[in-house]
């Protein structure tokens, strides 16, 4: 089965051709490919915003740069100086977390000491218990001086 396909070329206004092409008799669709107009094929893409830029003059000398360059060196100093701010909250913040981690470490210790005398404690307490009691069914009656009579 042969197809008979046409192409056409149209470059639009970012410097993209788009090749369309039409199946002869084929029903199916084809999805427009898009290649770039110059000759090298490659390079990178220009967002919008810089497209009206790219071989334009910029005179040093002009007011309207110097005031760019202006802000954009505050913008700089700006973004430092909130970066710095922000790695010496971090920094000060991990040695909160230290500080705290060490206060945690005494207090389990403390309480592991004070566990331990506890437990020691009741056991002991538990053990004389067991002395002074006798088992169910095995008491020893003690004779009575007053019931021997009887």
């Amino acid at each position: 089965m042969s197809k008979t396909s046409q192409q056409n070329t149209a470059a639009d206004a970012n410097g993209i051709s788009v090749i369309h092409t039409q199946a002869h008799s084929s029903g199916l669709q084809q999805v427009p490919q898009l290649v770039p107009v110059s000759p090298g094929g490659g390079g990178k893409a220009v967002p919008p915003s810089k497209q009206g830029k790219k071989n334009s003059f910029v005179d040093r000398n002009s007011d309207e740069y110097r005031q760019r360059r202006e802000r954009n060196n505050m913008a700089v100093k700006k973004s430092r100086l909130k970066s710095k701010q922000k790695a010496q909250d971090t920094l000060q913040r991990v040695n909160q977390l230290k500080e705290e981690n060490e206060r945690l470490e005494a207090k389990i210790k403390l309480l592991t000491k004070e566990l331990s005398v506890l437990k020691d404690l009741f056991l002991e307490h538990a053990h004389n218990l067991a002395d002074n009691v006798q088992p169910v069914g095995t008491e020893t009656t003690t004779a009575n001086p007053e019931n021997n009579g009887q």
